[in-house]
């Protein structure tokens, strides 16, 4: 045995081997190759007292809880076999700890006087290990995606108002045929735009401190649960800029502006109102609608009753019948409504307000559309009244900034009080001028969302009377919620309903022109 012993050597185990167990143990292993020593009692009597598994377990025990978040590991165990050896099948399953599932030890020996490799095979699915630092640098990336999608949305509608404006002033002459300011149109833009957005930094923080939080209905999408908290009566902060850089740049002398400005302020007041039963006062529903669409026609009677009254120019030459005068392309032409003008200003009054209210659901998506429909309609009044093109410009500029603040995901929402003042002033500019045929097309979005919640609420009522039970013709309505439960995501929508939007302004502002 010490003849034996004397010639052990650690040379016949390869590096590999040796560097699977401690150095400390790297003798046990070496030991089974004597003679004396590899009987099949003595192995198991050796493996009793050194057993890799049993070492891995009593470290496990002794490791904190947090060594959960480290993946575990296969462990490769390394054993001599020869003749007269047992042979290591398998050994009872195991578990590490709560988060590990069940493996066991399988051998590819073959019986052979050789080593065989013991490897670890799941018996069942493994827990997925905790995010690591690669995962979050990539959720990370994938939030500032998202909030670059916004970016990109105001970006692009920046670039496209710039150029669209500054290529009106450039051609303005040949439009109006008359000399205008330089920058006629560009200057109350970007004034406007930065005013609002500068007021933005001012006035959000104390809707916040204030706690003038958005309530989200119940019966709207799940995900919009987390706007809840969102500070919302964003338009007193833009409105007013918009509406003072009008005046001032028109000199504070311009009627028509003075009047759209007027109905724009009573419909913010109506807004104002129910903001502040429904957000404030936590009032269930805020204005009732009966309430709320009797006060916006009031609004629009009062203002067809001084349409009526007052003295307007106009390029025509018939100021008398101005007020009942409606351009049309040709071959309409020029069309005299007479008494039917009074009627239809109230009817545009109403629904230029609820379809701009209806459309404020994602972030940026009023705001956009709204700054878009009054280039459109800038161009379009540009040839009857040159002052009003400016109050559009300036609104514009006005909702840009707002979206600087409301662009996803939003730091504030505009409310009711900004949503119902932008449709009465688009409505306005249209009383005012006869372009009632331009505001249809570049509003086409508001027109879509508040025509999408009519025919749910029709094709519910009459599938309801035939069949006994109301069918939904969309998810929900208006329609931007259908896409958002169709599984697109909201900076999608908005950036569509942005290109839609620009379409419809140039042809909204073509067919102005054209028509006058």
């Amino acid at each position: 045995m010490r003849s034996h012993c004397s010639s052990l050597n650690l040379q016949h185990f390869s590096p590999a081997e040796l560097s699977q167990f401690p150095k400390r143990h790297a003798f046990v292993p070496a030991l089974f190759r004597l003679p004396c020593l590899s009987s099949s009692r003595f192995r198991a009597a050796a493996l009793s007292s050194y057993n890799p598994l049993k070492l891995q377990l009593k470290r496990s025990r002794n490791v904190p809880k947090r060594s959960r978040q480290f993946r575990p590991r296969a462990v490769k165990v390394y054993a001599t076999n020869d003749d007269d050896s047992m042979g290591i099948s398998s050994f009872d399953e195991w578990v590490v700890d709560d988060s590990v599932a069940a493996y066991v030890f399988s051998s590819f020996s073959d019986g052979e006087y050789s080593d065989g490799e013991i490897v670890l095979n799941p018996l069942a699915e493994v827990d997925l290990p905790p995010v690591s630092a690669d995962d979050s640098v990539t959720m990370r990336s994938l939030t500032s995606r998202r909030i670059n999608v916004g970016l990109l949305n105001n970006l692009g509608i920046i670039i496209f108002l710039t150029m669209v404006i500054l290529l009106v002033d450039w051609c303005g002459w040949k439009i109006v045929r008359l000399p205008l300011a330089p920058f006629y149109l560009t200057s109350p833009f970007f004034i406007s735009l930065v005013l609002a957005t500068g007021a933005g930094y001012i006035c959000v923080p104390y809707l916040k401190t204030f706690e003038f939080h958005q309530i989200i209905r119940k019966e709207g999408p799940a995900n919009h649960s987390k706007k809840q908290r969102t500070p919302t009566m964003g338009g007193l902060f833009f409105l007013p800029v918009g509406i003072f850089v009008a005046n001032f740049v028109t000199g504070f002398s311009s009627v028509e502006v003075a009047a759209a400005a007027a109905a724009t302020l009573a419909f913010a007041t109506i807004g104002l109102i129910d903001d502040v039963l429904y957000v404030i006062k936590q009032h269930n529903s805020g204005l009732s609608p009966r309430l709320r669409l009797l006060l916006e026609a009031a609004v629009g009677i009062w203002f067809s009753v001084w349409l009526n009254a007052t003295t307007l120019s106009s390029p025509y030459g018939m100021y008398i019948f101005l007020k009942m005068l409606v351009p049309l392309p040709a071959p309409l032409g020029i069309v005299c409504f007479g008494k039917f003008y009074l009627l239809l200003t109230p009817f545009c009054f109403v629904s230029m307000g609820n379809g701009v209210n209806l459309t404020d659901g994602l972030d940026g998506l009023a705001g956009g559309t709204a700054a878009l429909a009054f280039i459109g309609m800038s161009i379009a009044v540009l040839p009857i009244c040159p002052e009003l093109a400016i109050f559009g410009a300036s609104m514009a500029g006005a909702c840009v900034g707002f979206l600087l603040h409301n662009q996803h995901k939003a730091s504030v929402l505009m409310g009711d009080i900004g949503s119902l003042a932008l449709g009465g002033a688009l409505a306005a500019m249209a009383a005012c001028t006869g372009m009632f045929f331009p505001l249809i097309i570049s509003s086409g979005i508001f027109v879509l969302e508040a025509s999408s919640v009519i025919l749910q609420v029709l094709y519910f009522k009459i599938t309801k009377h035939v069949y006994g039970s109301g069918r939904r013709l969309f998810k929900m309505a208006p329609f931007h919620h259908h896409l958002e439960l169709s599984g697109h995501k909201e900076p999608v929508i908005v950036a569509g309903a942005y290109a839609v939007s620009c379409v419809l302004a140039l042809f909204a502002g073509y067919m102005g022109l054209i028509s006058v």
